[in-house]
């Protein structure tokens, strides 16, 4: 039985994965984002007028992105923790002979939800790194036939 029991406690594994992954991805992206904020600080205190403007305007979408991936980090770290602790409900079921089946599927679940939930705050994180990389249309010379 107890070879069942490892058969079936792949899959949350396998998101154990995925999640690490995606923790990998933010991780990396939250490293960008502070040196980019520090730049941008540095910047602030020597621009002035529509420069300055820029500036502060850029900081605010950085500390927007900030807190979007210290919110998704979050969320699949707690992600994480209830996989393996679905994981350790499908062993000790086996091991106790107790009938924890609720119990498996309420933490994997609540996995899932929070694997979700996550994703969403990195949708929203990408769709703001996205609005500040807009280039501003004078560089785009618009008024011109290329």
């Amino acid at each position: 039985m107890i070879a069942q029991t490892i058969q079936l406690a792949l899959t949350p594994v396998f998101v154990l994965v995925a999640i690490g992954n995606i923790a990998g991805t933010l991780s990396n992206r939250l490293g960008r984002v502070v040196d980019r904020s520090r730049a941008l600080q540095v910047r602030h205190a020597n621009t002035a007028d529509t420069e300055h403007d820029r500036v502060v305007w850029e900081l605010r979408v950085v500390n927007r992105r900030i807190r979007l991936i210290n919110a998704a980090l979050l969320r699949l770290v707690l992600s994480g923790l209830s996989i393996g602790l679905t994981v350790l409900v499908l062993f000790a079921e086996e091991t106790l002979a107790a009938d924890w089946q609720l119990i498996a599927a309420a933490t994997f679940s609540l996995a899932i939800v929070l694997l979700m939930w996550s994703l969403l705050l990195f949708l929203r994180e990408t769709r703001a790194a996205t609005e500040a990389l807009a280039i501003p249309d004078d560089y785009l010379e618009l008024d011109r036939k290329l």
